[in-house]
């Protein structure tokens, strides 16, 4: 499950990502939706792998705010993306604790 998690974030933060995408995300006006949008692509990864509708849920806002915070320049693009492999571990264990009985 967790090569799953990963695999679905690299497919989701390239090529499920198209270059109007990045650009839109940090400026314009509909940036915010399309941040939204763009992490509710990871979210959606998330429930599939997990099968799990909170976790996909918070991969959605944890996404937006970590990429918000790239986006002003507070992390690196390497903080960014060990910030967003900590949440799939995140995913992962919570995945098998709530499955485990």
């Amino acid at each position: 499950m967790g090569l799953l998690l990963c695999a679905g974030h690299w497919l989701a933060d390239y090529p499920l990502q198209s270059d109007f995408l990045v650009k839109a995300k940090v400026e314009g006006p509909l940036r915010a939706y399309h941040l939204v949008a763009h992490a509710g692509i990871h979210g959606a990864v998330v429930l599939l792998v997990t099968g799990n509708a909170l976790l996909g849920l918070a991969e959605w806002v944890l996404h937006v705010l970590i990429d918000e915070a790239k986006i002003r320049g507070k992390i690196s693009f390497a903080q960014d993306q060990a910030l967003h492999l900590l949440c799939k571990l995140g995913w992962l264990v919570a995945s098998v604790a709530l499955t485990t009985p």
